[in-house]
This record gives structure tokens, C-alpha cells and sequence, in this order.
């Protein structure tokens, strides 16, 4: 038969068994309740995730603008000083013959005063621009004929 001993032993392991029932299932529902938190806040990590990476893509594409504004800038910049140079030279050449170096000074600076008090405006830089690559090819054929006759002075 079963003695007494045998029945409390029982009994305690039965209570022993029903605390250690007990103590998982609040452990359990304190990581269920904390895997919740985490959930939440993975959420809403990842919404500001996204709008980090929608706001790295709108300054990548304001950052493309930027730089293509900055080179189209610098090439208005660049026909301006070509046409600038061009219109400096056809004003030399259209000057009249050499003068001494007493006389080029006061008339370097009148030019350049002139220049600078005539400023060309927008439309007249893109007029001027335009022709640019065709009085660039004239200059390089003129540069060519002078290039062979300076060959045949050469020779003789």
C-alpha cells in the first residue's frame, strides 16, 4: 500500500510543480508583453527608415540638380569669356596702326574702361555665343593658310 511518507512526498512535488508552472507562465507573458514593445518599436523604426531613405533620395536628386545648374553655369561662363576674348580681339585688330608705348597705356585703359562700361546683356551674350564656333572655324582656317605660307617662306 501507500504509506503516508509516499503521499506528502507527492504533495510536495505537486506544489513544487505548480510553482514552477506558475513562474514560467508569468515569465512567459513578460516576454510575450516585451516582444510586443519590441514589435512596436521595430515599426516604427522602420517607418523612419523609409523616410530616411525618401529623404536621401530627394537630396541625391536636388544634389544631380545642383551640380548639373553649376556646370551649366560654368559653361554660360565660359562662352561669356570666349565671346568676351573674341570681341576684345576684333577690337585690336580694328584699331588703329601701332603706337608707341607712352601712347598704348592711356589707350589700353580707355579700352578697357569702355568694355567694362558697356555690359552685354543676356541676349546679346547669346547672339554673340551663337556665332562663336563659326568664328572659331574661320580663325583656324585663317591660322591654317597663314601656317602654309609662313612653310613656303620657310624654304625659300
Amino acid at each position: 500500500m501507500i504509506s503516508l511518507e509516499q503521499v506528502q512526498l507527492l504533495e510536495t512535488k505537486v506544489a513544487k510543480a505548480i510553482e514552477y508552472v506558475q513562474k514560467v507562465t508569468e515569465e512567459n507573458s513578460a516576454l510575450i508583453s516585451e516582444r510586443a514593445g519590441l514589435l512596436s518599436k521595430l515599426e516604427a523604426n522602420q517607418k523612419r527608415l523609409d523616410e530616411l531613405e525618401v529623404l536621401v533620395m530627394r537630396f541625391k536628386e536636388d544634389q544631380g540638380r545642383i551640380e548639373g545648374g553649376i556646370i551649366a553655369a560654368l559653361d554660360r561662363l565660359s562662352q561669356f569669356e570666349e565671346a568676351f576674348e573674341n570681341s576684345l580681339k576684333e577690337k585690336t585688330v580694328t584699331k588703329k596702326p601701332a603706337k608707341t608705348a607712352k601712347q598704348e597705356a592711356p589707350a589700353a585703359r580707355e579700352e578697357a574702361n569702355s568694355v567694362c562700361a558697356n555690359p552685354v546683356s543676356a541676349k546679346e551674350f547669346f547672339e554673340i555665343s551663337k556665332p562663336i564656333s563659326e568664328e572659331k572655324k574661320e580663325n583656324n582656317s585663317k591660322k591654317e593658310n597663314a601656317d602654309d605660307d609662313e612653310a613656303e617662306l620657310d624654304i625659300f
